[in-house]
Order: C-alpha cells, then structure tokens, then sequence
C-alpha cells in the first residue's frame, strides 16, 4: 500500500515543481561550478546502493575534504545559492525521482553514506535495511536542525559517531517496528508543519512514544523531560 502512496505523491509532486524544479536546474547550470546535480551512492533496503539525487550545493570534492560526509553549519564546502537551498530544502526535491523509482519512499530513514551507515550498531543497522529509505521520516524530522547542533560542538564528526547516530539509530529503529499508514501520513503532515514553523515542537506531540534523546541533545532538540 505505502508503494502506492509513494508513486502517487513522487508522481503529482514531480508534476506539480516542474515549474521551480526546471527554473532551479537553470541557475545552478550557470553559476557555481556548473553542475545541476549531486548524485552520490547510499545505502538502501537490504543494504543495497543506490544512486542518490540531489541538487548541487556544495563544492565538488566536498567528500574529500575535511568533513568527509558529516556537514556542519556555514560549512565552507557549500556554495553561496547552496546556503538557501539547504535551509529551504529544496536541494532535496531531486530525491522524488529516486521515489518514483522504487529507491526511497516518502517516508523512511534517512538515507545515508556508507560511512555514515556504519557509525550505526549491527543492530540497528539490520532494522534500517528491512525498509526503504526516505525523503523524511523520524530522524529527519528530529533531526532537522542537525548541521546547526554540530556546529556547537569542537569535534563535530566525533560528536556525530558517538552522540547523535546512536540517538537517531534509535529513532530509525522505532519506525522500523512501528510503521503504518498513521504514521506514515503523520509524518507527512509533521514535515510539512515544521518548513513553516521550524521551531515546533510539534514532533513530540505527534510521536509521544518515540525514544527520549539524552539530555546532552534534549535542548537542541527542542526536548522536555
């Protein structure tokens, strides 16, 4: 059924951005580095790679560099259209052809490098490859202001590996157990409510079960015990 969704919204949002999508497509053809697109191979379901799409923001040997994968706020790496973009997402919407093609889904976890997957537990790793990845979903949407939480700290890939994966593992874990159409559409509507209101607290009301974050990131995450 979740298929069917996800072909039906891939579809009639592909349709309905043809007019920012193509506009966008135009303006990175001829600024920056010239490059359209950023396609780069992630893990998806049953741990298979697969070719990622999206809108070009960043320098084209931005994985070489210093950060690797892990990117952080006003990251040198990011090109200066790509700074809007990011915040506004729209470098994501690429991301609707892979759901189209069977790659992603709408909604799943977040759909990450290999080395970025691996700073995950064997467990929780098992658990994310029984589904597909997605456009948004529970850590993505917890997790949404993660460049800004890591540029906080004085180590940020260290930070990443041993204090935000396993937090956000945790979260990919409980919607791997707990997915259905509910929440499904729930998460549609809480990823939509937060681009209008990025400071919502909205998350935690809709997912009252999720696990707590420890309280190192329950202030960056808009989290009350």
């Amino acid at each position: 059924m979740q298929r069917v969704f996800d072909i039906f919204f891939s579809a009639l949002s592909l349709l309905l951005l043809s007019p920012l999508l193509i506009p966008v497509a135009i303006f990175l053809k001829n600024t920056g580095e010239g490059e359209i697109f950023y396609c780069q191979n992630r893990v998806g379901k049953h741990g298979k790679l697969f070719r990622l799409y999206k809108f070009s923001t960043m320098l084209k040997n931005s994985p070489n560099m210093k950060a690797g994968t892990v990117t952080i706020k006003d990251d040198p790496r990011i090109l200066p259209s790509g700074k809007f973009f990011r915040k506004t997402k729209i470098n994501e919407l690429p991301q609707l052809l892979n759901i189209f093609l069977g790659d992603m889904s709408v909604i799943g976890p977040r759909p990450l490098t290999e080395q970025t997957f691996n700073s995950y537990s064997l467990e929780v790793q098992k658990a994310v490859e029984k589904v597909k990845p997605g456009l948004s979903g529970i850590g993505s949407i917890v997790f949404r202001n993660e460049e800004d939480i890591l540029c906080c700290d004085v180590s940020p890939i260290d930070f990443y590996k041993n204090v935000i994966a396993p937090y956000k593992g945790a979260l990919e874990q409980w919607y791997v157990q707990n997915q259905s159409v509910k929440i499904y559409f729930t998460a549609i509507f809480v990823t939509a409510w937060l681009i209008i209101s990025p400071k919502s607290t909205v998350v935690w009301r809709a997912f009252p079960q999720l696990p707590a974050p420890p309280r190192s990131l329950a202030g960056s995450l808009n989290y009350q015990f």
